[in-house]
């Protein structure tokens, strides 16, 4: 049995510590993955800062991440769609309520993945590459495909175009860069906000229009644009970005629903450890007025909005939609690339708290990754 290393979450809020682990064999429907590359998310530094709050199902010791690729390692009962050997990228579903567990995080050596959460990568795909995906393209999908959000077509190989426009505020993050792909994978056209610098970013991933989401015009820009078109509605990323959709959304005709992928306040500045009470209060107060704010706001303008939670796929028809049915072939023929690009920022699980940090400070356009 091989030996397994895990970066740890040994309390909520505590500081994240490299020891060993068990490595766990796969049930049903599994499989076990030995990492080779790693990204990080937000996820994972709110669920050291504020797990209590956001998953307070937790039992500690845990090991969080979700954004994995690497080589398949052993298989289990029932698992047809992979061999010992494969190169694969997945959604490592530990730190769902569904899931719970830590042999599923990310943060380790060895990962137990759901088999239907995992897709076969490209040779000619770095692991460095393919590990930016799960997490990003999960979020999307659930916003855009899911019956109780956008509810938009599947992606397919057959474009059919169906004549409506997605609006993705965000499009060159994680997130919003998976939603423009998805989307236009499905036969929609796409209008999304980003920096100057990143409008031919979006436009290559395949965004119709680019807008500066700094303008003081933005707002009545974007609805200027989409006069005359039926709107597919809206997925809603970074800070402010709700509000602004909720407005374009209204003026609009046709599904006038918001998907929100971003709390409406921050939490980065809740530090892990000494201080973090005062300031995680003072967050959640935050939270609190701001969802109040655009539940009225939403209200007034006849919009329908619901918070993404990314790792819904799990239990439902969007998880095999995308990582049985559509991704294997569109990253296979280059329909579908992974984005952001990844920044590998260090090798070892210790460098990972490193990623966090750098992450927390910002970046664009891109993903950092930890090699392992």
């Amino acid at each position: 049995m091989p030996a397994n290393t895990a970066l740890w979450l040994n309390a909520k809020g505590a500081p994240f510590t490299v020891g060993p682990a068990p490595y766990t064999a796969p049930g049903a429907n599994e499989i076990v993955v030995r990492v080779r590359a790693v990204a990080v998310n937000p996820f994972d530094r709110a669920i050291q800062t504020m797990g209590g709050i956001i998953t307070p199902w937790i039992s500690y010791p845990f090991v969080t991440g979700s954004d994995i690729a690497g080589e398949v390692v052993e298989i289990g009962r029932q698992v047809t769609r992979f061999r010992i050997g494969d190169r694969v990228l997945g959604y490592a579903a530990g730190s769902d309520k569904r899931r719970n567990r830590a042999a599923e995080g990310a943060f380790q050596d060895y990962v137990v993945l759901l088999a239907h959460m995992a897709a076969p990568i490209p040779d000619a795909m770095a692991f460095e590459e393919a590990a930016v995906l799960p997490l990003g393209v999960s979020t999307a999908a659930c916003g855009l495909f899911q019956k109780e959000f956008l509810a938009m077509n599947a992606p397919s190989s057959a474009l059919a175009p169906k004549g409506e426009t997605l609006l993705v505020w965000g499009g060159s993050t994680s997130v919003g860069s998976n939603a423009i792909q998805l989307a236009v994978a499905a036969g929609y056209d796409v209008v999304a906000t980003a920096s100057p610098r990143n409008f031919a970013y979006v436009k290559r991933l395949g965004a119709r229009e680019a807008f500066d989401y700094r303008s003081k015009t933005v707002t009545a820009d974007i609805i200027r644009a989409l006069r005359g078109e039926k709107i597919a509605g809206a997925v809603a990323i970074g800070a402010g970005s709700a509000a602004s959709c909720i407005d374009i959304v209204g003026a609009c005709t046709g599904n006038r629903f918001v998907a929100l992928a971003t709390p409406a306040a921050s939490f980065d500045d809740v530090p892990a450890g000494r201080g973090r009470l005062p300031r995680l209060a003072a967050a959640a107060a935050r939270m609190v007025a701001g969802n109040i704010r655009l539940a009225l706001k939403a209200r007034l303008r006849g919009v329908r909005t619901k918070f993404i939670w990314g790792s819904d796929l799990i239990a439902n028809e969007v998880g095999p939609m995308i990582f049985e049915a559509f991704l294997p072939s569109a990253l296979a023929d280059g329909r579908f690339v992974a984005a952001p690009s990844p920044t590998v920022v260090g090798a070892g699980l210790a460098q990972i708290p490193l990623a966090l940090e750098r992450q927390r400070q910002g970046v664009s356009a891109t993903k950092l990754v930890v090699t392992l």
